[in-house]
């Protein structure tokens, strides 16, 4: 076979293996739609019951696209582009919806930040330096699911909740790294075990209507911390070459 000749295609059954990845990733859309409904009623918790489940459809997609070798086997379908459709829905909409009914930020400003998180997100989205090379993101990596979770999490006061916020945004455009806790490949086992336990924890939160003992708000904070933080300090405990 001449080197340069197109590849073979794939069997119907690949192909039809390959689209209903496709189809589990566009489920997440649907999933959005149930997670708006709810937070339209003001019920918060199953809000982020349903973003719970978009989080790990979004986590399995990846890994069974590369597995199937998705790109390859349906070149005429873009598993990126549906990817990104559906991550801004669960990531961005929905939590940003949420920030500005939920009552936790200063009226005044509830409006003018949800159109600032949606907008510099889809900037953000658009970015194609939103990544490095090393599976890291660069600046605020637009989680505004876990934002609005610590913002019912910690309910601080609303110029607080509002000003964090704001530097949210800001930090969007920030060029320092965030890591990706399942695809750096660095302490990857430490980040698994920890995103392990913030699930855990985070589950345990939002079936008690967020109203947890300390120990589980200082954990989810501490982790939080570590995923937002690590990439930097490990950054400036290097030693200069």
């Amino acid at each position: 076979m001449d080197a340069l000749s197109p590849p073979p295609p794939a069997s119907r059954t690949a192909q039809a293996a390959a689209f209903a990845v496709h189809v589990f990733t566009a489920a997440g859309a649907g999933i959005a739609l149930l997670a708006m409904m709810a937070a339209v009623r003001g019920d918060w918790s199953t809000m982020f019951g349903w973003l719970g489940l978009a989080l790990v459809v979004d986590g399995i997609d990846g890994p069974l696209a590369r597995r199937l070798n998705v790109r390859r086997v349906l070149p005429d379908w873009s598993g990126d582009a549906l990817d990104f459709v559906v991550d801004f829905i669960t990531y961005v909409f929905v939590p940003a919806y949420a920030i500005m009914q939920s009552g936790l930020l200063a009226p005044w400003s509830a409006t003018v930040l949800g159109v600032a998180i949606v907008v510099s997100s889809a900037l953000y989205f658009a970015d194609k330096r939103m990544k490095t090379s090393d599976n890291h993101f660069r600046g605020f990596p637009a989680l505004w699911n876990a934002a609005a979770f610590y913002l019912f999490l910690l309910k601080p006061s609303p110029i607080l909740a509002s000003l964090t916020v704001l530097a949210l945004v800001v930090l969007t455009f920030v060029p320092f790294h965030v890591i990706h806790p399942v695809r750096v490949t660095r302490w990857r086992r430490l980040n698994l075990a920890l995103i392990a336990i913030w699930a855990v924890l985070a589950i345990i939160a939002i079936a008690q209507d967020f109203v947890v003992a300390w120990p589980v708000s200082a954990a989810l904070c501490g982790i939080a911390l570590y995923i937002v933080g690590a990439d930097a300090m490990l950054r400036l405990l290097r030693p200069r070459s």
